[in-house]
């Protein structure tokens, strides 16, 4: 049993590929946790989509994919956000724009490139096990900034996510949390892409921190519980699709699922078989 954990670990590749799977399943959600409550799943899907023209300029400037990512990511959150504050055209209806827009425009690029474009199809879905120490330094930086930003205003996140009104009334500046709630929304989904891709990232956001809210109504232990779901989900879903020689994003994703789906039939709490055997 234990060679079954240690072997893989005996390759460079294994190893960088278990540290972002740990970084990023943490990561996403703790964000996770914040994207579920406040229903902004969808907003997800479509910035992770506007990060691929991003991606695809970078491709063409032969720079690093996170610095488009990033950039293509954080502004079209920005411009969501603004669209939604100023309310001339439904916040659904703008999302669905951008969502189907940007993504046309990175398809578009990437077309016009003469050659090989594999690389590129690898940011659809995800290639963890290509991770080099070079994303492990981005995944590092970006992710402790994300994390200590959470920790900074964790107080006042927490107040205007469950009572906006409240925390408007109370002077909090809920304008600039919900741009900061989406920056960072962006930034998560920009270091997540080599991991699980721009299809797939929604779903690391997701299904951990729904999981997790099956089971506790708390917050702080909604936090720790979707964090230690999300990475041991990872590191399991990393394990098979070694084994199976399975695509692994794809497969880190459906451990989740299906950690979601025992949940909602089995969860102490909410789960769908004790409450009728109840």
């Amino acid at each position: 049993m234990i060679d079954f954990f240690l072997s893989p670990l005996a390759y460079g590749f294994m190893q960088r590929a278990l540290i972002a799977s740990v970084l990023v399943g943490g990561i996403t959600a703790l964000v996770g946790v914040y994207v579920v409550l406040k229903g902004l799943a969808f907003m997800g899907d479509a910035i992770s989509h506007a990060a691929f023209p991003g991606v695809v300029i970078a491709f063409m400037l032969k720079t690093s994919i996170y610095y488009g990512a990033v950039l293509a990511a954080v502004g079209t959150a920005i411009g969501i956000a603004w669209v939604g504050q100023h309310k001339q055209v439904r916040l659904d209806t703008a999302i669905g724009v951008l969502f189907a827009g940007t993504f046309a425009f990175g398809v578009l690029l990437m077309s016009t490139i003469k050659g090989y474009v594999g690389d590129l199809f690898s940011f659809l879905f995800g290639n963890v096990l290509a991770v080099s120490n070079t994303d492990l330094v981005v995944l590092g930086v970006l992710g402790g900034a994300i994390v200590l930003t959470l920790v900074a205003v964790y107080k006042e996140l927490l107040f205007a996510t469950f009572d906006p009104l409240g925390a408007q009334a109370a002077g909090l500046p809920v304008a600039a949390l919900e741009y900061g709630l989406l920056t960072l929304i962006a930034l998560t989904i920009a270091i997540s892409i080599q991991v699980v891709g721009i299809i797939l990232v929604v779903a690391m956001l997701v299904t951990p921190a729904a999981t997790a809210q099956q089971l506790t109504v708390r917050f702080n232990r909604l936090l720790i519980l979707a964090a230690a779901l999300s990475v041991a989900e990872s590191v399991v879903g990393l394990y098979i699709s070694y084994y199976g020689n399975w695509a692994s994003g794809a497969t880190i994703v459906l451990v989740q699922t299906a950690g979601f789906g025992l949940v909602m039939l089995f969860g102490q709490r909410a789960g769908i078989l004790r409450r009728r055997a109840g």
